[in-house]
This record gives C-alpha cells, structure tokens and sequence, in this order.
C-alpha cells in the first residue's frame, strides 16, 4: 500500500465514521481473527463498527476476543444489509474477489461506502479504493498488523488485539511451518506476545478441543485415503453418510488435507468432501515446492487461493468429480515429477 493511500485513510479514520468488516465466506482463523483484531483497533478510535460475516464457521473459533458481535448474514440479511448500506467505509479482508462473500456480494455491489482490501489471496479483483494485497505474506492478520503500524498507531495493540492476530498468523502459516512463514513474521508474533497473546492458551483453544467424533471422522478419512505415487499425489474422500456417521460440524475437517502431503514423496494432495445441501463436493487443495495448486483450481475447480494452498468445488457427484481429478492429473505429471 503507497504512502498516499496511508495517508488518505488516515484522514477517513480521523473522525468517527461508519464501517463494516467482511470476511470471506467459511470464515477460517485468519479471516475471524483479521476482523476482530481490526475491530478492535477501530472501536479504540470511537468509530461505529460491525463485523459480518457471510455464514457461521466453527466452534473453535468462538472463543475470541469480542466475537459475539460478529454478525452472521445468513441469520441475520435484514439487519446486514442495513448496516451496509449504512456503512461509509468497507473493509474486505482475507479475500479477492467478491464471488468469495456468496450472497452478500450483491449489497456490497451496491454499496456507496469507500471500500478498502486487505488480502495476501493471488490474482485480486478490482473493487476497493484502496487494495494492501500482497501475496508474499503469511496472513491477511499479519498484513493488519503492519496496516495499523502503517498508520502509525501500533501502540494500541493490546492483549485482545494481539490474541486475534496471533490466532490468524498461528492457524494460516500451519503454526509456523509453511514457506510463507518469513523472520519479519516471528518479529510480529514476538511482539504480539509481548503484548499480552498467550501462545499456548491460544493453540490449545485451537487445536486442542476435539470431539470424539472428529477424531472417528479423522479415521474414516485416513481410512479412504489413496495414493498415485507416479504422480506424487494422495487424495481422501468423504461422502454425506460418512460425514452424518460421525456427526460432522462444521470444521470438523478443518487440517485433514494435510494428513496426504504429510506422505513421503507426495507433492500434491487433496480432500473431496460431499454437501449434498448445497449439490457440491468440496475441494481443497495443497502441495509443496512450486506446484501452483491456486491455477490447477482456477483451471479445473472454479477456485482459487494461494501457490501451495487453495480451494474449490464441483458440481458433479462424489465419484465423477474424483474420476474428474484423476484423469486431470496426467497433464501435470512432468510438474509433479520435477
């Protein structure tokens, strides 16, 4: 983001204004955590803020500082679509393009308000006035913390704060673990611990608050898992059955795609999981090294995301959009293979 646009939004953020935040749809860590810690930050400079999320996300996630005031569209699209079309500014946060907020892209379409994104997503939209879209970084909450550095107003992070953020960058970066991960973000994250984010309250609150029936649902997918080792891939699947046998919520799946690359020699993996409410099968995708699963999901999957981290969906059943994949996956055996 150019030192202008820090300063024109210095100027809008001077008084108290209007302002709604939105995650993407399925919100994960990193989309609540980036909106509660922006929150936060903006209801310390007396603005009247909302967060509105397109639909509800996991219990994991409900422990966060302030998130009982985020505001679920689906339950809620009178009263969302009032307070957008209330709202002066818009933040769009952890996404890049509005297809990613379903329903709600049609009164964000609408909106008048001045709308600022904030993401770390490859290939952005268009839509905002001003765009801090910056692919090389760990998290859209690490992107926030150096937003409000930008700002010049890094000393009101305090414990609340801190937690939202750490939660972000800890969940998307695989506590640590993935490429994007650089020195300058173990910088952010001892800072936010000096300011009050406990880190090991923050990663049992995460991590460590299964259900026996995840751990079975965990089973049955480790159960289905299949691997084509000429092309380096594994893949898992669950159908609805399986899904209702173990009496999925939502998140119950959350990380089990990684159980595949976790496989020796295995480059690329994938997890296929059946909604038979909304008539897709779900898709998410992972890989290491250079293999781009961001353009093998736009290619194939109507999806998107990052170089070793994306989604997407078919709409056809379970076992077509398997065979799909499969007979795809020739076409990127010299990538896979090199």
């Amino acid at each position: 983001m150019i030192k202008e646009d820090i300063t024109e939004i210095e100027q809008l953020l001077a008084t108290p204004k209007c302002i709604v935040i939105v995650p993407h749809k399925n919100p994960d860590g990193d989309a609540i955590g980036s909106s509660l810690g922006l929150y936060l930050y903006l209801t310390k400079l007396n603005h009247n803020v909302h967060v509105i999320a397109p639909n509800d996300y996991p219990d994991f996630l409900k422990w966060m500082p302030q998130e009982t005031s985020v505001l679920k569209y689906e339950q809620d699209k009178s009263m969302a679509n009032d307070l957008i079309a209330q709202a002066q500014i818009i933040f769009t946060l952890d996404f890049n393009a509005l297809k990613r907020v379903d329903e709600m892209a049609t009164p964000l379409e609408a909106s008048s308000a001045i709308k600022i994104m904030i993401d770390h997503h490859q290939q952005p939209e268009d839509y905002a006035k001003y765009r801090y879209s910056d692919t090389s970084m760990s998290s859209t909450c690490e992107m926030i913390y150096n937003f409000i550095e930008m700002l010049g107003d890094d000393d009101s992070i305090d414990e609340e704060i801190a937690t939202c953020l750490y939660t972000g960058i800890m969940t998307d970066t695989g506590s640590f673990r993935y490429p994007s991960t650089t020195s300058k973000t173990h910088h952010v994250i001892a800072n936010l611990m000096d300011r009050g984010a406990n880190n090991a309250e923050i990663h049992n609150a995460i991590y460590d608050t299964n259900s026996p029936e995840r751990l079975q649902l965990l089973g049955c997918a480790l159960k289905n898992l299949k691997v084509i080792p000429e092309l380096r891939t594994a893949y898992i699947t669950l159908s609805q059955d399986e899904l209702n046998q173990f009496n999925f919520k939502k998140g119950d799946t959350e990380g089990f795609v990684n159980y595949g690359l976790s496989i020796e020699n295995i480059l690329f993996a994938a997890i296929f999981i059946e909604h038979k409410q909304e008539g897709i099968v779900k898709i998410s995708l992972r890989s290491k090294g250079d293999f781009s699963v961001n353009e093998f999901a736009r290619a194939h999957f109507d999806g998107g995301g990052h170089t070793n981290a994306a989604g997407g969906k078919s709409d056809l059943n379970l076992k077509d959009t398997v065979e799909k994949f499969i007979s795809i996956l020739p076409r990127y055996k010299n990538a896979l293979n090199s």
